[in-house]
């Protein structure tokens, strides 16, 4: 890959990074808009006992449908870079091999409901849950194939837009009908309509297949080929909800909702990550082809610190005046403010391991997967050591509750040393994004924070999580980037359109939704 002199246009693939990671920001920021009125019904109106329930089911079926995807979801990229059949052909492939995964896990869930809810009774709708197995699968599918040719505006509006949007309205709702399948019942309808809103932009862009028949031996050849990359991401996935299954084990529903909550919240850094996921795949699996190792290099280096920057900066805004931001949900939510501290912290830890894997599932699949399965055993076990050691010294129930989230901090930190290191060592050059400015950006968002606590509680939400971001993001800017960093945050002429589309203001515009 060219560099492009000062003053002349970036090279194609750093701009092409940079597009769909600003389309994909603005959408994170739609979606945390859209999430946290769920959070606030379903904390509220229905109750942690209910929520802690509603998280233990959901573990178990987003698994599920994540097995089911057999690692096409990061795959896809590869196979459409690597093939001489039309395109339409082998995603329909794709569609049918999640199809027959998400029937045998949904079919298991079915005949089998208590491993959703091994704690509880089962009352109500609860068997309906399976069926959402084959919609997330599917749309999973559908929008990596859409992000390949770098329509990343249709992962914005299903995920961050009508996912997020639908079960919010729909949990509140059905509040008024029964709060003891409301919770249920709203991620269903949320799950289908978010494959509703990724099937009409497939098959506007790649069509039904004409003449497509599917071939068995291929199927076969494609789900083994990507084992390796459904294990990585059956594993990244479980390294964010493990901590859930063992709290389910140790404590009672509430805590385990209480701790939900916190890790919803943790988790919104995660989804900057998954910002640069759609378009860095495709990205990276060209230039492998090409054989230009050292454009790979940039690539990670650049979008990991971008990712690093943008989780340290949301993390301290949320981190800092934790016990306002889950005091939102309800006053018994507040107890979960450690594990909400150590949470973010994890997410900010994780960011290089993740940037590094999006490389590693092309050049190193099975060592990756080595490592994150290492990584899993790491976290599980350091959980239930911990959990065990408060308990012996008589600790608190929600400290108690904080050693998964320890535990994942720590595991995090291992996978992305080992991974960095392994990622460095194929391609021949650095691959880390850790920069000093860091330092000291973190420590003027820190200088804000603080004073913003001494406000009352409602202006601390207010003035202190934008202050925090403001006097972060000043610093970072002025100190550690440099001139391809700034092109992040150049948005174009295509950029504005495709955010008109979605309905989202873009920044330099007149704020009205252009409908």
């Amino acid at each position: 890959m060219s560099t492009a002199p000062n003053g002349s246009a970036p090279p194609a693939d750093l701009a092409a990074l940079a597009r769909g990671g600003r389309i994909n920001f603005f959408g994170f920021c739609v979606r945390l808009a859209a999430r946290l009125p769920f959070l606030f019904i379903a904390g509220r109106i229905y109750g942690a006992e209910a929520l802690g329930r509603f998280a233990y089911a959901v573990l178990i079926v987003e698994f599920a449908a994540q097995l089911a995807t057999l690692g096409l979801k990061r795959g896809l990229a590869q196979q459409l870079a690597h093939t001489d059949k039309p395109h339409v052909c082998i995603a329909w492939d794709a569609l049918l091999v999640a199809a027959v995964g998400s029937t045998f896990a949904m079919g298991i869930l079915m005949v089998f409901p208590q491993a959703m809810f091994p704690n509880s009774e089962l009352t109500g709708l609860e068997w309906l849950l399976p069926i959402t197995i084959i919609a997330l699968a599917w749309s999973d599918i559908m929008l990596a194939a859409l992000a390949y040719r770098h329509d990343v505006t249709s992962t914005v509006r299903a995920r961050a837009i009508v996912e997020p949007v639908t079960i919010s309205v729909a949990a509140l709702v059905w509040a008024f009908i029964s709060t003891r399948d409301g919770l249920i019942i709203s991620y269903v309808l949320s799950m289908v309509a978010a494959l509703l809103a990724s099937i009409i932009p497939f098959v506007k862009n790649y069509g039904i297949a004409h003449g497509w028949r599917p071939d068995p031996a291929t199927l076969w050849r494609m789900a083994r080929r990507n084992i390796p990359v459904a294990a990585a991401d059956a594993v990244e996935w479980g390294s964010r909800r493990i901590d859930i299954a063992v709290l389910g084990l140790f404590f009672s529903p509430k805590v385990v909702g209480i701790y939900y909550v916190a890790q919803n919240v943790a988790s919104l850094p995660a989804k900057l990550k998954t910002s640069f996921d759609p378009i860095l795949g495709p990205v990276i699996a060209r230039n492998l082809k090409e054989g230009d190792k050292e454009a790979v290099a940039k690539q990670v280096r650049q979008v990991g610190f971008w990712v690093i920057g943008a989780q340290l900066g949301v993390a301290l805004a949320l981190a800092i005046p934790g016990e306002a931001v889950m005091g939102l949900v309800g006053p018994a939510f507040v107890a979960g403010t450690a594990a909400l501290a150590f949470l973010l912290a994890a997410e900010v830890v994780a960011a290089m391991a993740a940037v590094s894997e999006a490389a590693l599932i092309y050049v190193a699949r099975h060592r990756n997967m080595l490592i994150s399965l290492a990584m899993l055993a790491l976290q599980a076990g350091l959980s239930v050591v911990l959990i065990l050691a408060m308990r012996w010294l008589g600790w608190p129930v929600m400290f108690q509750a904080t050693g998964p989230a320890m535990a994942l901090m720590l595991a995090l930190g291992f996978a992305a040393i080992a991974k960095s290191r392994l990622l460095c060592g194929i391609l021949g050059a650095r691959v880390n994004g850790w920069r000093w400015p860091l330092i000291w950006a973190a420590g003027a968002g820190t200088i804000v924070g603080y004073l913003a606590t001494l406000l009352p509680e409602w202006a601390e939400l207010i003035f202190g999580i934008p202050g925090i971001l403001l006097a972060f993001g000043a610093v970072l800017w002025t100190k550690g980037f440099k001139a391809e960093d700034r092109e992040l945050f150049r948005m174009k002429k295509a950029d504005i359109e495709e955010l008109q589309e979605l309905e989202i203001p873009a920044p330099g515009t007149t704020g009205d939704v252009v409908r």
